[in-house]
């Protein structure tokens, strides 16, 4: 069986190139989400067997360490790495194999599912499965955080707070992630930051600032509306001091899109929320806020240098 697929370069007509017959690795995260995936590998190998296709099923690496794949991608001319798993496992297997000459594909199975859902792909594993089949894959964006890759979202402060608990707790769900915001919500106190975007730096108190590629948080929630995933920009978007009893309500403005893209020397004293698109920005992180990269913790820092990755990647997508 040959396949067919449409590579999508910037300023460049789109392209239907006849590829060689394709060879897909499924990687599975055996903890990720809550929903049980036998019946979902049991439906792959069946269909792969049925249509001929190259098929092989592996867990994920807890470590996150997928060096052995660069060498079997080239020996045995892989075309496709499937994640079956959340946010987190897209990032690790990304991150690690996004030089080779593969397309990714995702059946979103995590607590949030915030890339699948901002690239369209079906929340139903059957209907991502189908698309894996028969989609077309795209060039997207990701970019850098102190050189750690990122897919869709990095967070500093009260988010990424959230995410170090969450990482702690032996369940897994929105309802844990929900505890855990609202347990944090009444904790929460400003951090201090100071920020420069195109050679124009200003300090704020805020909550938390989030760096996006993708118009997702997760769960459909949506933290950056003007988001998109192969813009070339960040979609930053700092929420600043204020009564927390207007918290919630201030970030669900931004959520339906009611704070519009902003003139930043303007705003920075007369907002709650500041949103802003930028290829690349530096933070100096003066109260060693949490950090979190695609839901995962990582390591404070108290500098965070951050840039856009054009066309990083090539993924399935309606």
């Amino acid at each position: 069986m040959e396949h067919i697929e449409t590579i999508e370069k910037p300023n460049v007509q789109r392209v239907a190139i006849q590829k060689k017959q394709r060879k897909i690795i499924y990687l599975v995260n055996p903890i990720s989400g809550t929903a049980k995936k036998e019946t979902l590998v049991t439906l792959i190998e069946k269909i792969s067997k049925e249509r001929g296709l190259h098929c092989e099923i592996m867990p994920t690496n807890k470590r996150g360490n997928y060096d052995f794949l660069i060498d079997k991608i080239q020996k045995e001319d892989i075309t496709d790495i499937v994640i079956i798993g959340g946010d987190g496992t897209v990032n690790h297997v990304v991150g690690a194999l996004h030089n080779e000459p593969v397309t990714f594909g995702i059946i979103p199975y995590g607590s949030g599912n915030g890339l699948a859902r901002a690239a369209g792909i079906p929340s139903k594993p059957r209907l991502a499965f189908e698309l894996i089949l028969n989609g077309e894959s795209k060039y997207v964006d990701a970019f850098k955080v102190n050189g750690h890759f990122a897919c869709m979202l990095s967070g500093v402060g009260f988010d990424a707070k959230v995410a170090h608990d969450f990482a702690s707790k032996s369940t897994r769900g929105l309802l844990t992630y929900t505890q855990q915001s609202i347990i944090n919500y009444f904790k929460a106190q400003p951090y201090q930051f100071e920020i420069e975007v195109d050679k124009f730096s200003f300090f704020s108190d805020a909550f938390f600032i989030s760096i996006a590629n993708a118009n997702q948080f997760g769960n459909n929630v949506t933290i950056a509306p003007e988001a998109k995933l192969n813009d070339g920009l960040l979609d930053i978007v700092v929420v600043q001091k204020m009564n927390k009893a207007k918290l919630p309500f201030a970030v669900l403005q931004q959520i339906r899109g009611n704070n519009k893209l902003q003139e930043l020397v303007e705003e920075v004293t007369n907002k709650n929320i500041l949103y802003f698109q930028t290829p690349e920005i530096k933070i100096k992180n003066l109260l060693n806020a949490p950090m979190h990269i695609d839901g995962e913790p990582i390591d404070f820092a108290k500098e965070i240098n951050v840039e856009i990755i054009k066309n990083a990647y090539r993924l399935i997508r309606p």
